[in-house]
């Protein structure tokens, strides 16, 4: 399973999720820096995509079959590489648009490849009673065994919010930031 932007919360949370469900982890995450953390946090392999080819390394990874699953909070032209680097019969979960560009759909490797490429919101799961019970109950178990444990970066309080949104912009947090209401 590739989980690109794995050191944000979400990708901290698929990363855990992975391993509990006995799959391979291969995080990404820009640069280098942030590598260690990830290893530390779960992740079999990282791979940072401004320093490495992605695609050639989730082949090595895979032994050339590709990643099955590829769960995506940043789409734009960064989903063509994505594709390259899925497994035929791969599913691409694109759950966001960090890149803030347009995502051009890579037609002929989705068509080579037979991937299945969707939008996934949370809400398929909210609006669901009975997925979302199961879900908590899926979640709350494993928090409570400790194969889940949430990462905090780093807690700011109310009074410095603005300071909490430059650490943000900084891109330095791995997990989560939190803001404390009084």
């Amino acid at each position: 399973m590739v989980i690109p932007a794995a050191s944000s919360s979400v990708g901290i949370a698929a990363t855990q999720i992975a391993k509990a469900e006995g799959a391979i982890s291969i995080a990404t995450t820009r640069k280098s820096k942030k590598k260690a953390e990830l290893f530390s946090l779960g992740a079999d392999y990282v791979i940072a995509t401004e320093e490495e080819d992605i695609v050639a390394r989730v082949q090595e990874i895979t032994g050339g079959k590709g990643a099955r699953v590829i769960f995506d909070p940043v789409a734009g032209p960064f989903l063509e590489k994505l594709a390259e680097a899925a497994a035929t019969g791969g599913i691409v979960f694109e759950y966001g648009a960090l890149s803030m560009q347009p995502t051009p759909f890579p037609l002929f490797t989705a068509l080579g490849k037979g991937l299945s490429i969707r939008g996934y919101t949370l809400m398929e799961v909210t609006r669901n009673p009975e997925k979302l019970a199961a879900a908590k109950k899926y979640v709350y178990d494993r928090l409570a065994d400790g194969r889940f444990h949430p990462k905090i970066a780093k807690i700011f309080p109310f009074a410095q919010t603005v300071d909490a949104y430059k650490y943000l912009e900084s891109n330095a947090q791995v997990g989560k930031v939190v803001i404390t209401v009084p």
